[in-house]
């Protein structure tokens, strides 16, 4: 597939227009043109980088790309060795950062209620961004090990572990500014990625469980799942590189 078709591809199905992001998306670096195997992943790291120049990729699609909001903009340093090593094996760098927080099926809040086989969806917030639904009633401890399992990637629960919940709400990666407005919409327990210092005492104070499961654990469902929907609609050879990362 030519590169500009892919991006046609991707662009009407996570239509980044409608997102004031912090970093761009789409291409931000180009390389070959014709694009026969992706490499995808959360983040580009030079982990990811080296696999991709390994498994002879055209394209390195992610969650996570580069030329962020604030960021120093010197191409030096890490920056420099891992921006020569996807130019130098002509490696195009293609990055959907909000879009794949947000899509409506392939998304990480969307995959991330398809894991938890969640009902009576519901969005609310700034962007819809968090997101809400009901589960079988389930002890928070209880809910932890699940995540556990699903994610591979153990939670810090914050709060009661005995409680039991069946309203929980979400939001992929750091997400803890919405905690509070999660429990005012009636949520018994939240799930993101991060947490600091005084989500613990929210959580504590409000009764309402706070699980932090890893930025990275709760940001491999969208693009995993953009993977699997590139292969089986447009013949694309998609393979996923977890470079894996505790926070």
């Amino acid at each position: 597939m030519q590169r500009a078709n892919l991006l046609n591809v991707l662009n009407s199905l996570l239509h980044p227009e409608l997102f004031k992001d912090y970093a761009p998306n789409g291409l931000q670096v180009e390389g070959k043109s014709e694009i026969h195997r992706i490499v995808t992943a959360v983040t580009a790291t030079q982990r990811v980088i080296d696999e991709a120049v390994r498994l002879q990729a055209d394209a390195l699609l992610v969650h996570h790309g580069w030329f962020w909001r604030g960021e120093n903009p010197t191409i030096t340093a890490t920056k420099y060795k891992r921006l020569k090593a996807l130019m130098d094996a002509g490696i195009n760098l293609i990055a959907y950062h909000l879009p794949l927080d947000a899509h409506e099926n392939l998304g990480n809040n969307a995959q991330m209620a398809q894991l938890l086989r969640a009902t009576d969806l519901t969005q609310f917030g700034e962007g819809n961004f968090i997101w809400m639904g009901t589960v079988s009633e389930i002890a928070v401890g209880e809910l932890a090990a699940k995540l556990g399992r699903l994610l591979n990637r153990t939670p810090l629960v914050l709060g009661s572990e005995q409680c039991s919940v069946s309203r929980l709400a979400w939001c992929s990666g750091a997400a803890e500014d919405f905690f509070e407005e999660a429990i005012a919409m009636g949520a018994q327990a939240y799930i993101s990625g991060e947490a600091t210092e005084r989500t613990t005492h929210l959580a504590r104070e409000s009764g309402v469980p706070f699980l932090v499961c890893g930025h990275h654990a709760t940001e491999r469902l969208g693009i995993k799942a953009l993977s699997d929907w590139l292969e089986q609609n447009h013949g694309l050879k998609c393979i996923f590189v977890d470079d894996d990362n505790p926070i």
